[in-house]
């Protein structure tokens, strides 16, 4: 049996941090009549709680607590099908993405380890210019406390030259940290 949702209308909270996220995503829900095109070109809408168009109704209803809250945000791969896909133009990745940024502003993280995947991605990125594969996976497996998570795959992965042992930084890094504090500050963040 499913469990149903009760309609209501939206508190002052919910409405401003509608429009703070449909804002930060650069897209507008209301454009979207639920034609169903992203969800049916998403490669992990089978693993999702709700697929990309039920995300959006949610938001469409009022129902952020719920959209935030969803396992959807977190698995969305974020490989722009879904936005590709849309007639109308809506961002639907942009939005998945902000929905994330809003439920770690909340403290609202379903899954500990994704949300430390996410950190360590953007810390990599933000140190290197680029991913560093093997950094990552250390910082990711240590700060989820499985420090030996598919270690054996490390030496074969080495030796096929398909990571590094050391990062390799692109030149003019500084210009990737200037984004990254210019980022910082459009969010009113501290160092």
């Amino acid at each position: 049996m499913q469990q149903c949702t009760v309609l209501r209308p939206a508190s002052q909270v919910e409405r401003e941090t509608l429009l703070r996220v449909q804002e930060e995503a650069g897209t507008s829900i209301n454009l979207c009549y639920q034609c169903g095109k992203c969800s049916a070109g998403c490669p992990v809408a089978f693993a999702m709680d709700y697929t990309p168009r039920q995300v959006i109704r949610l938001l469409q209803l009022n129902l952020v607590e719920e959209a935030l809250g969803a396992e959807s945000i977190w698995i969305c791969a974020t490989c722009e099908t879904c936005s590709t896909r849309c007639p109308r133009g809506v961002d639907i990745t942009s939005l998945m993405d902000t929905l994330r940024r809003e439920a770690l502003r909340q403290g609202r993280i379903t899954d500990k380890k994704v949300a430390a995947f996410n950190q360590a991605f953007l810390e990599g990125v933000r140190k290197y210019g680029r991913l560093y594969e093997a950094g990552l996976l250390m910082q990711h497996n240590l700060k989820t406390g499985q420090p030996f998570k598919d270690a054996q795959l490390g030496l074969p992965m080495l030796r096929r030259g398909k990571a590094s042992m050391f990062p390799e930084k692109i030149r003019n890094r500084e210009q990737i940290k200037k984004i990254f504090e210019r980022v910082r500050e459009m969010r009113g963040e501290s160092k």
